[in-house]
């Protein structure tokens, strides 16, 4: 694929620390231009700076828009997209009314493929482009996923899903087969073009031991590899995997005791962890991704992002479609804002605008790879408009600094505020 030499002006946003540490305001610059070149960020600065060093680039006006990274969805299920905003039933009534059987779809390889594209196409109309995502138990789905993904010259993250027991039949693997299939499945993509592979148990109640082990086991054989699954996403889940597991100190150690505890492990939710599954955590370095809509669609309960932080803890920020209730991450920030006021901390936007692009390629052990403007990253970049529709736009003409201006749109923007999406420096149609 041709990257073009391109430079986009505008009001390009770069983060040059957390916005965590110390006053948030300060924790990015905004320049007047950025130049792209072979499908990286080149170089942030003035126009005039920008041409001098590329002569011959294209130059696009994005006029006042925000110029920023992508946004980066650390926790999807893509095999959900159907599904989504299915009524009204908390966490294992969900599963087994709606998810398992439009998962069970997914063994025919057409199906998979029309989904894995109109997910994808979903997502990057919402400025989103880069995912982590389970796919089913069949590995149709993921050969479906990557493909869509290869095509569009996406950096995605994805793994087949292993489930050998408390599901239908059709649905469920064996520890073996999961193995073996995972196995395959990773040798095959892992590594080519901008796809990796990530090893996921669904959770511990949907796991025996015996297959928790091999997954584990093929974690340890490949340890480059994120292994992603759920923890902690609701009480009765807790309740149900005590029953499961009488001998485990807690919900984590199932997944310690199998070898399923590292730095590359994403635990999805994580809502209600005790002291030593928090200590662990930080210890280890493993990451915390947060599903603010889906957290509060199905009834889980409240994330609070703002003390995990505090305690040291890495997380990251997700849609968890189709639990969660939107493909934009707009969105996304707005219910994690919703939610940081009920637990008591009002994140501030240029946290809320961190957390969904630089601190989720962070917990994907991608940080300086994606997720930020700075020379020698990816250039996978969006333009916002931040008066994409009346509401906002009267909103947006009363602000007094930049975040003002961009709040409005966080809260209220949607599909309409992404103006353009470049995927490795050329856009999107």
């Amino acid at each position: 694929m041709t990257h073009p030499d391109t430079i986009l002006t505008g009001q390009v946003l770069s983060f040059t620390r957390s916005p965590f540490d110390g006053d948030p305001a300060g924790a990015a610059e905004v320049t007047e231009a950025v130049l792209m070149q072979g499908g990286r960020i080149t170089a942030t600065g003035s126009r005039a700076r920008m041409q001098a060093m590329a002569p011959g680039a294209e130059l696009q006006d994005q006029a006042d828009a925000l110029i920023m990274a992508g946004f980066v969805d650390a926790h999807v299920h893509y095999p959900q997209t159907a599904m989504i905003a299915s009524w009204g039933k908390r966490l294992i009534d969900w599963l087994n009314s709606y998810t398992f059987p439009e998962e069970m779809k997914f063994k025919d390889a057409t199906y998979a493929t029309e989904i894995a594209g109109r997910y994808l196409d979903l997502t990057l109309a919402n400025g989103t482009t880069t995912v982590c995502s389970y796919c089913t138990i069949h590995p149709e789905s993921v050969d479906a996923f990557f493909t869509a993904a290869q095509t569009r010259g996406q950096r995605v993250f994805a793994g087949k899903t292993c489930m050998d027991r408390n599901a239908p039949e059709g649905l469920r693997d064996t520890a073996q087969s999961g193995y073996d299939d995972s196995k395959a499945l990773l040798e095959k993509w892992h590594g080519v073009d901008r796809l990796s592979y990530a090893i996921t148990p669904r959770f511990s109640p949907t796991s025996t031991p015996e297959q928790l082990a091999a997954m584990g086991a093929l974690w340890s054989e490949h340890p480059d590899c994120l292994m992603q699954t759920h923890l902690s996403e609701q009480t009765d889940e807790i309740d149900w995997v005590r029953s499961l597991y009488p001998q485990a100190r807690d919900y984590l150690d199932t997944y310690e005791a199998h070898g399923l505890l590292g730095a590359r492990g994403l635990y999805g939710h994580a809502i209600y962890l005790e002291d030593r599954e928090r200590d662990r955590l930080r210890e280890v370095g493993g990451a915390l991704i947060h599903c603010p809509t889906s957290n509060t669609f199905i009834g889980s309960g409240l994330f609070n992002t703002a003390a995990r932080i505090a305690e040291g803890l890495r997380v990251g920020l997700a849609t968890d479609t189709g639990g969660g209730s939107s493909f934009s991450m707009l969105r996304t920030m707005a219910a994690a804002y919703e939610i940081g006021q009920l637990t008591g901390t009002a994140l501030h936007p240029a946290q809320l605008m961190w957390l969904a692009t630089v601190g989720s390629a962070e917990t994907l052990h991608m940080n300086g790879v994606i997720g930020n403007i700075q020379p020698g990253t990816e250039a996978d970049v969006i333009a916002i408009n931040l008066a994409s529709t009346p509401a906002i736009a009267q909103r947006h003409a009363q602000a007094d600094d930049l975040w003002e201006a961009i709040f409005p749109t966080i809260m209220m923007g949607d599909d309409r505020a992404i103006r353009q999406v470049w995927i490795a420096g050329r856009p999107v149609a």
